[in-house]
């Protein structure tokens, strides 16, 4: 079964139903129908908390991330992937934290909105539709 290492943007996507809300529900529900194993980090879930408070409250958020946390498994950050990221010479820490906890814990993809943040990675890169459509694709041929 493919791992998946699920961004931000397309948890920001699911709770605030923007941009490509319905992908990012069909990625979720995907997730939670075993099709896929799904996995965040926790960078992701702090970053989603703060972002969600200023769409809602406090409490929400918390509830909105319980939920996201039992379809997705948090994968750990240790000191040596923050020397590797600190090493690296991608201009984004953070971006480059994630893809290289995602190449360390064999993760098959990350899936992100803004694939642009990821063009050092090792892991290859798509989006939530162009992996809803892959898995149709798939679907339809078995």
């Amino acid at each position: 079964m493919k791992k998946l290492f699920i961004d931000s943007d397309i948890i920001l996507d699911l709770l605030t139903r923007r941009n490509d809300y319905e992908s990012a529900a069909m990625l979720l529900t995907m997730i939670e129908n075993g099709d896929y194993q799904g996995f965040t980090s926790p960078i992701v879930l702090a970053n989603v908390h703060y972002i969600m408070t200023k769409y809602t409250n406090r409490a929400r958020s918390l509830k909105n991330l319980k939920m996201i946390r039992k379809i997705l498994s948090v994968l750990s950050i240790d000191e040596q992937i923050i020397d590797e990221a600190l090493e690296s010479m991608e201009r984004d820490f953070e971006d480059s934290i994630e893809f290289i906890a995602a190449y360390k814990h064999d993760i098959d993809i990350i899936i992100t909105r803004n694939k642009k943040d990821y063009l050092g990675s090792k892991v290859p890169v798509l989006s939530a539709r162009e992996l809803v459509n892959t898995f149709h694709h798939e679907d339809c041929q078995s």
